[in-house]
């Protein structure tokens, strides 16, 4: 299959006569070419090409091919756009662009569609604070893109309007458009973005140059970004403004295709930028050194300030819809349980997420929340029992057909053990509640004694290995079903647990209650006696035994994997941090579970 074949444009400024003319010149001589997509301002600067643009939204003058763009500010601009708000079609949750006329659209506020098996994000509007309707961005259009941000998969294209501070800074002074500054037509946002979603390509408009910067490598990612910016319609410097690519879409792609770097790769420039911005540390020891480059993913300090708790009068559109979510902990906005019961019960998602639906009478779902006892026609089967309905959707409890049986390992009264799904090192092991339970330290106490027996029992199991368990448990308010995480770590390494999660906190700006125990027993006690069910925790029982306990504020951000993280990077095994990029097939897991079940069977304290 052929790679889609794309045409960029910068800055139109309502000259879509000239545009189109020179589009349609290329399109015959090296097309055809399947979409145009435009960044920085599309609309004119002046009345006078108003009419101009016009024909074309009207309908008296043809669009040459789908276009696309996304600097909605300008004459006429809000004219327009309300027009195309108005419009029935474009009603409803629609990220691949609202229709202005036949083959022009209009790249609303922010997100991602997939055009010809390319992924495509883009940040429409500027920041500005004037309150003004159309060409501006807002936070909750920031806070989407970085949720996408945080899904699997990589981005193909970025379109903003203005560039991102700090994309010249390696540039040498030949290499900077003539006239143009960092700081002119810049955004610190886009650039805080951009590190983020990490796309092959970044296209930007608004300084009225042509700037194709040499290609940079991504933090935490195989792949390097190119970042292009373009020139305005018609400019006078004749500086380019139209710029043909035909990627093959990153979804098809192998991986030595994607991870390759071309010789002029540099570091990424917002990488430098921070280096820059951030005051020299003192002289550490070597062995501080040696922690802190297993562990610089944690120096993430101003990013999550920049993140804050998300905008809480909104709440997460994929958990309502489907009641599930991929970011999990991860997410901005609040998994509203609420909210998706009233979706349930059929009242619109607009009036849910917005409090408001534009199609009004037009709309067949329910703009009033419903209580319990009113009708309940989308309501799925069987959702007037909550409990029964979490349980049957539930990953770990064993009457769900989603549990993946296959993975169990023992089953005692209270607890079983099931061998991790996408496993950070073999033997990986989950112990959870057979109860439906959202933690283990709210359990009734004789539970705790079996709790304790499959603990001990790891422990002489990775023991006769050379090896030492820990045990970490993230705990969230908002949790379904508990899983209490065991995880092997070689003898030689142990000694160091507790000073790299520790490290570990630092970086993320929080301090762990420390308190060393002479049994597991007095350990899990005290624990109990700490637990806040109002509040989030995390807590890591290490092998000489302390436990590490840290509460979380209600507004702060404390990423989910905290605990693999940290025990991946002491293990030299960062690429195994996230369990997703770890999953075997069916087949293998079966045969892992067997081997692992014929050598625990003699520790097993269920048998």
């Amino acid at each position: 299959m052929a790679s889609p074949r794309i045409l960029l444009c910068g800055d139109v400024l309502g000259r879509l006569n000239q545009l189109f003319k020179r589009v349609n010149s290329v399109n015959k001589s090296a097309g055809p070419f399947d979409a145009l997509f435009c960044v920085g301002q599309f609309f004119p600067d002046e009345p006078d090409r108003l009419d101009e643009l016009m024909d074309y939204v009207e309908g008296r003058a043809q669009v040459p091919l789908p276009t696309y763009f996304i600097g909605d500010y300008g004459v006429g601009a809000p004219k327009v756009l309300s027009a195309v708000s108005r419009n029935s079609a474009n009603q409803g949750f629609k990220m691949d662009g609202f229709k202005v006329c036949d083959n022009l659209f209009w790249l609303k506020g922010s997100g991602m569609f997939t055009f010809h098996g390319l992924s495509v994000a883009y940040l429409s509007g500027r920041q500005l604070s004037n309150g003004q309707q159309f060409g501006t961005y807002s936070q909750i259009d920031i806070d989407t893109l970085r949720a996408f941000a945080e899904e699997p998969g990589i981005v193909d294209f970025f379109l903003s309007n203005e560039w991102p501070s700090g994309i010249t800074n390696r540039a040498t002074a030949s290499d900077i458009p003539a006239g143009t500054s960092d700081s002119s037509g810049s955004d610190s946002t886009v650039s805080q973005l951009v590190a983020e979603i990490k796309p092959r390509y970044h296209i930007a408009g608004t300084k009225g140059a042509y700037y194709a910067r040499e290609p940079y490598c991504n933090v935490d990612a195989v792949h390097v970004t190119r970042f292009l910016g373009l020139a305005s319609v018609g400019n006078k410097e004749k500086q380019k403004f139209l710029h043909a690519l035909s990627p093959t879409p990153s979804s098809t792609m192998a991986a030595a295709e994607i991870s390759a770097k071309p010789p002029n790769t540099t570091l990424s420039p917002y990488t430098l930028v921070d280096q820059v911005d951030r005051p020299k540390e003192t002289t550490k020891r070597a062995s501080d050194i040696g922690l802190d480059s297993q562990y610089w993913r944690y120096d993430v300090s101003s990013k999550r300030q920049k993140h804050g708790n998300g905008d809480t009068n909104k709440v997460c559109f994929k958990f309502i819809s489907s009641g599930t979510c991929p970011r999990g902990e991860k997410c901005n906005f609040p998994h509203d349980a609420d909210a998706r019961e009233q979706f349930l019960r059929g009242v619109c998602l607009d009036f849910i997420i917005k409090g408001k639906c534009e199609k009004g009478p037009d709309c067949n779902f329910k703009h009033s929340l419903q209580d319990d006892g009113e009708n309940h026609s989308r309501k799925r089967p069987g959702s007037s029992n909550a409990n029964a309905n979490r349980s049957k959707e539930c990953w770990f409890c064993l009457s769900s057909p989603n549990v993946e049986s296959h993975l169990v390992t023992s089953i005692g009264e209270n607890f079983y053990c099931a061998l991790a799904k996408g496993p950070l090192v073999q033997d990986h092991v989950l112990i959870i509640p057979v109860e439906h339970m959202p933690n283990t330290l709210s359990l009734p106490a004789d539970s705790e004694i079996e709790l304790g027996k499959f603990q001990n029992s790891l422990k002489v199991y990775y023991k006769n290995q050379g090896k030492e368990a820990v045990f970490f448990e993230w705990i969230s308010i908002r949790g379904t079903h508990a899983n209490l995480q065991a995880v092997p770590v070689p003898s030689s390494k142990a000694a160091i647990l507790k000073d790299i999660f520790t490290l570990a906190a630092e970086k993320l700006g929080f301090e762990f209650v420390t308190k060393k125990f002479s049994n597991n027993s007095e350990g899990r006690k005290w624990l109990r006696t700490q637990f806040d069910k109002n509040f989030s925790c995390f807590y890591v029982e290490l092998p000489e035994g302390s436990i590490l306990l840290h509460l979380i504020e209600e507004n702060e951000k404390f990423p989910a994997q905290f605990g693999r993280e940290v025990v991946a990077g002491l293990l030299n095994v960062a690429d195994r941090a996230d369990w997703r990029n770890c999953t075997i097939g069916k087949v293998e897991e079966t045969k892992l579970a067997e081997n692992f079940k014929k050598r625990f069977q003699v520790f097993d304290p269920s048998q």
